[in-house]
This record gives C-alpha cells, sequence and structure tokens, in this order.
C-alpha cells in the first residue's frame, strides 16, 4: 500500500510498505478516505529531532520532543512509516467487532498517529460510525477535532452570560470560538496574530477580535470586560512556554484558565505568586473520551448546530503532503485545515 514517511526535517515522502493485518477480536481495517493535518503533527515534519536529542542531552530542563520519535540507533530519520496524521475517515474493508461491518463508514484514530497510510487498523473502541452524506465529508471529518473540544467544555461549569477569551484562532482555537457561543457566553473575543484567522473568527460567531500585534492584549480585554477581565480564557496555541502566563494577564480574580494547546517542553516558566493571588482555577485538557466525546461532535456537525465550512480551506491529494505540511506548518494562503485526499491513490 501507499504510505508517507518523513525522512528528514522537513521533508516528508511517499513509500510503499505492508498493508496492517487484523490481530484479534474487536478491531476494524479502514480504508481511509480523508485526514487532516493538527497542530500535534507538527513537531515531527517540521523539528529537528537530531537537534532536539542533543539539546536535551546538553541540559535536560531545555528538552524539547515530539512523541513517537525513535532513537534506538541514534538517528531517528526516517521516522516511523505512516507519521503523522490521527484525524481519519473511510470505510471499513474488514472487521472483526460485532459493531462495525465491511462498508461501514467511520472515523478511526490510528495507533501512535500513524495515519498516513491507505489502510489502518484500529480498536472498536476508537472507532465511531459517521453518517454519509449530511454534510461533505471534509467537514464531518471535523468530528475528531471537535471532539476534544467537546471533552474540553465538559470540564467548564455553566458558561451562560460568561466574558471568554480564547487565546489562538488556529483550527482548535476556532472550535472553542464556535462552541463557547453556542453554550450561552456573553461575550466571545478571539485572540491571534493573523487578521484571516480574525475574520474566520467572525464567522464562527465570535462577538469581538484582537490582533495581539496590532494591539495591547490586556488593555483589550479590559475595554471589552468593562474592567472586569474574562471569566474563562483559553489558551489554545501551545508548542511554546510564553502564551500561558500571558493568559494570566487575561483572567479575572478567581476565574479559570484552560490549557489546551500542546506542550513541547519539560518544562515551562509559571507565574505563580501572580496565579496564586488571582485565586485562579487551572485546568487541562487532553485525550477526549472516544465514543461519547465523539459522538456528539460528529452529530453537532451533522445537525448543523456547528458549521466546520468556514475551517476546511485546502483539499489536496495524497501525493501532495509534502505541500499540505508547508501549507499548514507555514500558514501559506490563508490556510486552517487543510485536508488530505486519499482517494487520489485510487484513481
Amino acid at each position: 500500500m501507499k504510505a508517507a514517511q518523513i525522512v528528514a526535517p522537513r521533508r516528508i515522502v511517499v513509500v510503499e510498505t505492508d498493508e496492517p493485518q487484523l490481530m484479534g477480536a474487536g478491531q476494524v481495517k479502514i480504508q481511509l478516505e480523508r485526514a487532516c493535518l493538527c497542530g500535534s503533527d507538527v513537531p515531527l515534519w517540521d523539528y529537528d529531532h537530531n537537534e532536539l536529542a542533543e539539546r536535551a542531552r546538553l541540559n535536560p530542563r531545555k528538552a524539547k520532543r515530539a512523541p513517537f520519535v525513535d532513537y534506538v540507533n541514534g538517528d531517528p530519520y526516517p521516522l516511523r512509516v505512516g507519521l503523522s496524521i490521527h484525524e481519519c475517515l473511510g470505510t471499513v474493508v474488514e472487521s472483526t467487532s460485532d459493531q462495525f461491518q465491511t462498508g461501514d463508514f467511520v472515523l478511526a484514530l490510528p495507533d501512535a498517529q500513524k495515519g498516513l497510510c491507505e489502510y489502518i487498523c484500529a480498536p472498536d473502541s476508537r472507532t465511531i460510525p459517521l453518517p454519509k452524506g449530511a454534510v461533505p465529508d471534509e467537514q464531518i471529518l471535523m468530528t475528531q477535532p471537535l471532539g476534544t473540544v467537546v471533552w474540553a467544555c465538559q470540564k467548564l461549569g455553566n458558561i451562560v452570560d460568561s466574558d471568554v477569551a480564547i487565546v489562538g484562532q488556529g483550527p482548535m482555537g476556532l472550535m472553542f470560538t464556535r462552541m463557547l457561543a453556542n453554550l450561552g457566553a456573553r461575550t466571545v473575543i478571539g485572540l491571534d496574530k493573523l487578521d484571516y484567522r480574525l475574520h474566520t473568527a467572525k464567522k464562527m460567531h465570535a462577538t469581538h477580535t484582537v490582533n495581539v500585534d496590532k494591539d495591547d492584549p490586556v488593555e483589550a480585554i479590559r475595554e471589552i470586560t468593562n474592567g472586569k477581565m474574562a471569566d474563562l480564557v483559553v489558551e489554545a496555541v501551545g508548542h511554546q512556554t510564553k502564551t500561558l502566563n500571558s493568559c494570566m494577564k487575561l483572567v479575572r480574580h478567581m476565574g479559570t484558565l484552560l490549557c489546551f494547546g500542546v506542550p513541547d517542553d519539560a518544562y515551562y516558566p509559571f507565574a505563580y505568586p501572580e496565579f496564586f493571588r488571582l485565586n485562579l482555577n487551572l485546568i487541562s485538557t487532553v485525550g477526549p473520551n472516544v465514543v461519547p466525546n465523539f459522538s456528539l461532535a460528529r452529530d453537532l456537525i451533522a445537525q448543523g448546530r456547528v458549521d466546520m465550512a468556514p475551517l476546511v480551506t485546502h483539499v489536496l491529494p495524497f501525493e501532495e503532503i509534502q505541500h499540505g505540511y508547508e501549507l499548514f506548518t507555514d500558514r501559506l494562503d490563508g490556510a486552517i485545515k487543510v485536508v488530505i485526499d486519499y482517494n487520489s491513490l485510487r484513481t
């Protein structure tokens, strides 16, 4: 089968590899049709993992590593075949599960983010059925990332009449913007450096947007909230250490800071005295409860209650995966969600 493999920093190629086989009961084999890139895929492609290993050796406190990188022989390249994508849908072609049969249209989580393959095998506990035709496949694919937002929002309690701020209006921040608006927040403020993302935030029902490179975010939040500051701030950037403390400056006394952005660094500087004196609530969130969270996200999209159309900016054939990573990582051509079309492998 065709697959993709990262062979050097910022370099991914299409390769041939063996098809996976079902290894026991309760599994499905899926012919993938669509997948989309996520910020948590970027470090595997973008970072120089030899350089990161040397930096970690010299100073463990400065360690920054991506998951699923093997250093067995000293050189991690090429990385494992299939890295890295994990937001995947397709059709079941073989099943040992009593929950799924051949021909079912499903969303599934691949093992260790190895979703850049024509076929994957997944346990039925990490697979959910999808409706066909309710919305375009590229939109129902957003079930996976939206499911992680559902999981996060379950931890927040009542949002009605709250002032909320979402720092980072990439794909995940934009999904938070729409969900928190749906949950009844009075004020939904999207913050980012890129105007095209802030324009999309308005489509996702942000009441206000702030370009943090043009305006002081602290003063902007103070003005929007009449001096109160935000009841809830969502950190939806990740992959660097600066925004956590920046978010803390936007939260009101006894407010909540939700940490969603994925950390790459082993240690983060943390303004503990400020956190302590503000009596803040700090919530971390990662790894959804697959079936209930994804099934709710699926229904929200399929029923038209959450519109994912503004987020899907690019659909590329599998053979252009290198270009897809470049678009997504470097934020080129207004990229938000970059979808990879696996059907191109069969034409």
